[in-house]
This record gives C-alpha cells, structure tokens and sequence, in this order.
C-alpha cells in the first residue's frame, strides 16, 4: 500500500486480536490500580525502572527465546512455539500476522505478569503499576514492531532509527539489531550494534539456522 498514512496503519493493527487483549488488560489493570489507590512516592521507581531494563529484556527475549536453535533432548526436539513463529517471520517479514505475538505466548505472558504483579513485590498498589507498566510496554513493542514491518516510512529521528535497525536485522544480518523498540540501547551495550557497513550480509537472515542441524 503506497502511501501508507498512520492512519491507515492504526486501523490495520486494531483488526488483529493481540492488540485489543493487551489493550483490555492494560485497561483492566489501571482500573485496578486506581481502585487500590496507596498512591506512594515509591510508585514511581516502578516504571523508571521498567524503563532502564525493558531495552536488555526485549534484547535476552529476542537473541535467547526468538532465535532459539532447536535442541534434541533425548527422543525429542526442544523447539518453543515462539521460536517457530519467528523463523516464520524471517521467512516472510511482510506477511503481517506472524508480527503478532502468538496466541499461546501472549496468554502465558500475561499470566506470568500478573503472578509477578502479585507476588514479587511489597504492596499491591505497587504490583498493581508494575502490572499496568509492563502492559503499556507490551502494547507499545507490538505497535511499534507492527508498524515496523507495514509500508508506512519513518518521519521521526527516532522511529527512523527503530525502522532502520530492525530492517537491518531481517535483511542485513540476523546476528545484530536486536532491539524494537528503542534505538540501539541494548545492542550498543552489549555489543550488537556495528558499522553496516562493516558487516556482511547473511545467508540466513531470511532462513534462521538453515546451515545447522538440529542441536544436540
């Protein structure tokens, strides 16, 4: 689609049903929080931190869960759904429903979130704005990884960088640019982020571990 307005991208991704279930319980989580109320200075170390380590969190799940090397255990083949889904989308960057969290994993998640949310921490209000933070993080990668992969082009400093290095990833070098949502912060630290230029293009960026066999 030439031309592609963030309007049109918008309604594209509102008919998908991962945002609306990441939107419901985003919404259901800040009722919640208002609810509860305890509002405490305390809170607000929550989303600051969230924010400082959703770069290397999204890095860890992209190199370690995403680009999971399949592994023979025995009689079987260790090979998580959303390792699958995501050679998948290598395969095919364009074809929109493989951008999506799977179904399975989004529900797994959210699960996870939630025991989080009410466990991990010192008071409910506080586990109750870990649990809307992480959401509106959730909500906001699945756009942005959304709107990366659609016709829609880059108009600002920092979502032209976004574009640029996940672009970089599926069609430069699968081995660097593991970052979606923020330019760079966790490949530059950890050392995933070179010269373009300096790096080769690779034979399997748009075939993950094609030259492999399954692991033992």
């Amino acid at each position: 689609m030439r031309g592609m307005t963030l309007a049109d991208a918008a309604h594209e991704f509102l008919r998908h049903r991962t945002p609306w279930i990441l939107g419901g319980a985003l919404a259901a989580a800040l009722i919640a929080r208002v609810t509860v109320g305890d509002w405490q200075p305390t809170d607000i170390l929550v989303p600051v931190a969230t924010a400082a380590v959703f770069p290397f969190f999204e890095w860890l799940i992209h190199v370690v869960v995403l680009h999971w090397r399949p592994r023979r255990v025995g009689r079987f083949v260790v090979d998580p759904i959303l390792a699958r889904k995501h050679r998948e989308h290598h395969v095919a960057p364009r074809d929109i429903p493989l951008v999506f969290i799977p179904l399975q994993s989004l529900i797994g998640a959210l699960f996870s979130a939630l025991l989080i949310a009410l466990l991990a921490f010192p008071r409910t209000a506080m586990g109750l704005t870990f649990l809307v933070t992480i959401l509106a993080f959730g909500l906001l990668y699945e756009w942005c990884h959304y709107l990366i992969h659609t016709d829609y082009k880059p108009r600002g400093v920092v979502y032209r960088a976004i574009w640029r290095d996940h672009r970089l990833h599926h069609f430069k070098n699968e081995h660097y640019w593991f970052g979606v949502t923020t330019p760079g912060t966790a490949d530059r630290v950890l050392r995933t982020y070179p010269d373009p230029a300096q790096v080769p293009t690779s034979p399997t960026a748009k075939n993950l571990h094609a030259a492999v066999d399954v692991a033992r």
